[in-house]
């Protein structure tokens, strides 16, 4: 992020202490930067919520510092905001916060712009901008390795600035973040090219089961096709197991609205689909692809069973 140069007076840019001129200032400057704050929380935390608070918590920890002093207003926000997502982070493995009031610093007050978390709708247009399986991944990394890939892999920032943030020197930083894009990439034994070609028949499967379009299903479905589902993803009563594509075709159908929060993902090295609104994963697919056709596929929704998955974006 750019910084700018002071006022033409050669006053400090943020004004005194209790300066109403310098807390509009710093207000001002702090909402040119929240932007990129969020989209750095959100992939940090994966909830709109949550990512909300990081970025009112760091406004607040700046309400608190000698503005004066800072001389590279971006890099000292998103470094207390990697501190304050990594604090959450880490607090996850023993137990989730409620979110918090907090009293704003005497003199200060919050940005025009700063308020409670988006919609539902706003989280799940931002899941499906940053990736649903994506997300899932993220949540599967220690801590210091999710911010370390997070600050490195998705928004560039130097190994050596993000050292400190995890307390590790920027060689074992750069580590932390191979380990975790090794994860997000994940692995397979079947070549890339034949992966593609497996992609574009569960894009195309999941496209049909979106539409309602049977007689699409129908096409990227093998004759004898068979799936099954663990009872608690499907309505009650219903077949735990199909087979025939009709047959397949039309209980794939009853899944039309959660496709629309489905994604291509690799689930054991071989093509698959998460099912994740709002990046929140609720069921995993794994298919059996031979000659461009699903030969078979599995529902899975049985939480013990998805965290013994490896899961990795496509």
């Amino acid at each position: 992020m750019d910084e700018h140069d002071g006022p033409a007076d050669g006053r400090n840019e943020h004004g005194g202490p209790g300066d109403r001129a310098g807390d509009d200032a710093l207000a001002e400057r702090f909402e040119a930067h929240r932007g990129q704050l969020r989209a750095v929380a959100y992939r940090m935390l994966g909830s709109l919520a949550e990512a909300e608070d990081a970025v009112q918590e760091t406004w607040l920890r700046l309400g608190r510092a000698d503005a004066r002093e800072i001389a590279n207003l971006g890099g000292w926000l998103r470094t207390v905001l990697s501190r304050v997502c990594l604090d959450a982070l880490r607090a996850r493995t023993a137990r989730r916060e409620d979110p918090v009031g907090h009293r704003m610093p005497d003199g200060a007050e919050p940005p025009a712009t700063a308020g409670g978390p988006g919609t539902p709708e706003d989280e799940a247009v931002l899941a499906e901008s940053v990736g649903r399986a994506l997300l899932v991944v993220l949540d599967t990394l220690a801590p210091a390795e999710r911010v370390a890939f997070v600050l490195h892999d998705l928004f560039a920032v130097p190994f050596a600035e993000i050292a400190p943030l995890v307390d590790r020197s920027p060689v074992a930083t750069k580590k932390l973040a191979s380990r975790a894009r090794h994860r997000v990439r994940g692995t397979s034994a079947t070549p890339r090219a034949e992966l593609d070609r497996q992609r574009r028949v569960v894009e195309a499967f999941l496209a049909a089961s979106r539409r309602g379009d049977l007689d699409a299903l129908l096409a990227v479905l093998a004759p004898d096709v068979v799936r099954r589902a663990d009872p608690a993803a499907l309505p009650p009563g219903a077949a735990t197991v199909l087979r025939g594509a009709r047959a397949v075709a039309e209980g794939t159908l009853v899944f039309g609205r959660r496709a629309r929060d489905a994604e291509p993902a690799l689930v054991n090295g071989a093509p698959g689909v998460v099912v994740a609104p709002a990046g929140r994963l609720v069921l995993v697919l794994t298919l059996a692809i031979e000659h461009d056709r699903i030969t078979a596929y599995e529902v899975i929704a049985d939480p013990a069973r998805m965290r013994r998955l490896d899961l990795a974006v496509a």
